[in-house]
């Protein structure tokens, strides 16, 4: 099942207006995320997924070598004070073995300190330090994945050779993080996150909870969520709102979080809501995100904020009420529910297949189409059978050009819902779809249930029927014989190729985002002491 990674924060508002910065580590970089699923793929291990100031065997080995030495002591004059062996007393002091408490007094009381002194979360000394970060290392993923075999760091070792090894390895550990950033390696997170949501019908009780307590802290008695209330939401949260025209040409909003400021674009797209590039803005600070550490988190973290910027503009009690109304008159309309929410076409589809099993009992697929016929995000729990790769995954295939998802785009009248029935190899399907227009081109926003469902919706007297074959290769993919052999071998078409196809994935802790734009679009807007 989906889970909330990080703990929820229970809305209320800041002391000041002042919101922390996520803490990162010595290295600069995020540090390391759980991994959402015990299957998935993620990157090596940061050298800094251990916090250095973190007591722990390795830590309290190296203060007891150290008072050891200063004391003038040998290991077996110390083992003998404590009636051990010297080699047990050898693994204490390496870190490879965790002393128990009464060890820990008897040594203490040998070398004239105490329990307290030793179990100090501090290196002893530089030296020490060094030596520590490279036995972490050496424990890590990155030796055992290239096969070097751990070592005995000496006497003789200097500090600038430990340090090289330390630089070395956290440039071994950015590479390997940089290659899993690949196009297979977020197909697989995606495919995974998917099955996730459809074992729980796509519903997230604990982002509503938060949704729920964010809008009863602003006053909403029920209705539309208007724009001035998302503001209110923004300023109970200790943010304020400013408009510029010079927002990083990367990003749909920055978040200064020292000053509690967010900013948005003048202009807002009209394919879009003006009120979600807010919400999507204060869902990180709602649900206390931290930068993701790969790429598994960084969709997970999407999947998050989409569905609680969603939960917010269509809250459940008043959405539920209003759908359960709807299907008791028969007739779930996507249009309705968005004119009545005053949201996208897109939000209120989607919305609708977070309440749709859970509170009404109906399973629901839904599809976002590119006009080339790519799948761009789909869901299902209905046994639909999307197209999908070795892998698993869906987005990036291309969708039956008999499904309803791809007709839609040969209606004349654009400004009508389209609605379809398509008989397929897993059964036949209701679907209602509308085209919508984006900087990217035209997409098509399809919602879909099974035949047995159809009766509670609206359109399902329509006469457009169609029938799919696919995955067989006849139904659309392969071209028709006679046409097949007269070009054949005379066509050469000049493939558009997508620049995604061959590149890796954006990399940097938020892909696709220029780092250094945001960062001197926040030193100039910065206010001034």
């Amino acid at each position: 099942m989906v889970t909330v990674d990080r703990r929820i924060a229970r809305v209320s508002p800041p002391q000041t207006a002042t919101t922390a910065a996520p803490a990162r580590t010595g290295s600069g970089r995020p540090p390391a995320a759980t991994n959402p699923r015990a299957g998935l793929p993620r990157p090596l291990p940061s050298p800094s997924a251990t916090d250095p100031d973190d007591v722990d065997a390795l830590t309290i080995g190296a203060r007891i070598r150290d008072r050891r030495t200063r004391a003038g002591l040998t290991l077996s004059q110390l083992a003998e004070a404590v009636d051990r062996a010297p080699s047990q007393l050898s693994a204490i002091e390496n870190g490879h073995r965790e002393p128990k408490l009464s060890m820990l007094r008897s040594i203490a009381q040998a070398l004239g300190t105490t329990v307290d002194d030793l179990m100090k979360p501090q290196a002893p000394n530089a030296r020490a330090r060094l030596e520590i970060e490279v036995e972490r290392a050496q424990r890590g993923g990155v030796f055992a994945a290239l096969g070097v075999r751990p070592f005995r760091v000496g006497k003789g070792t200097s500090d600038e050779v430990l340090r090289a090894m330390l630089a070395l390895h956290r440039e071994i550990v950015h590479l390997h993080s940089e290659r899993a950033a690949t196009p297979e390696e977020a197909r697989r997170a995606n495919a995974v996150l998917r099955a996730e949501m459809r074992e729980r019908g796509n519903y997230f009780a604990d982002l509503e909870r938060v949704a729920g307590e964010l809008l009863d802290a602003v006053g909403h008695t029920g209705g539309p969520v208007s724009h001035q209330l998302v503001a209110d939401i923004a300023h109970h949260l200790g943010y304020s709102l400013h408009y510029v025209s010079d927002l990083p040409h990367s990003t749909r909003s920055v978040t200064d979080r020292e000053h509690g400021r967010i900013y948005l674009p003048t202009e807002n797209s009209p394919a879009r809501d003006s009120r979600s590039p807010i919400l999507q803005a204060l869902a990180s600070r709602i649900l206390e995100h931290a930068e993701p550490a790969d790429y598994p988190e960084f969709l997970r973290q999407r999947i998050q904020t989409n569905y609680l910027t969603a939960a917010i503009l269509l809250p459940e009690t008043v959405t539920v009420r209003y759908l359960t109304e709807a299907k008791a008159a028969r007739r779930i309309s996507m249009e309705e529910l968005r004119d009545h929410f005053a949201v996208s076409y897109e939000t209120a589809a989607h919305r609708f297949t977070n309440l749709a099993t859970s509170h009404l009992g109906i399973p629901v697929h839904f599809m976002k189409v590119h006009e080339s016929g790519t799948i761009i995000k789909a869901y299902e729990n209905d046994a639909v059978r999307f197209p999908s790769d070795a892998l698993g995954a869906i987005e990036g295939t291309t969708v039956c050009r008999f499904w309803t998802a791809r007709t839609v785009f040969d209606v004349d009248d654009r400004y009508s819902p389209w609605y379809q029935y398509t008989d397929t190899p897993t059964g036949t399907y209701w679907c209602t779809s509308r085209v919508e227009k984006a900087k990217e081109g035209e997409y098509s926003v399809s919602v879909g249930v099974p035949f047995d469902q159809v009766k509670w919706f609206r359109g399902r007297e329509t006469p457009h029927r169609t029938k799919s074959r696919c995955p067989d290769e006849a139904c659309c993919r392969r071209p028709p014989e006679q046409l097949e052999r007269r070009w054949r071998d005379a066509a050469w078409p000049s493939a558009r190729t997508p620049t995604s196809l061959l590149a890796a994935l954006p990399t940097g802790s938020f892909p696709g985002v220029d780092t250094t734009e945001v960062y001197q679009f926040l030193e100039a807007h910065a206010p001034r002491e």
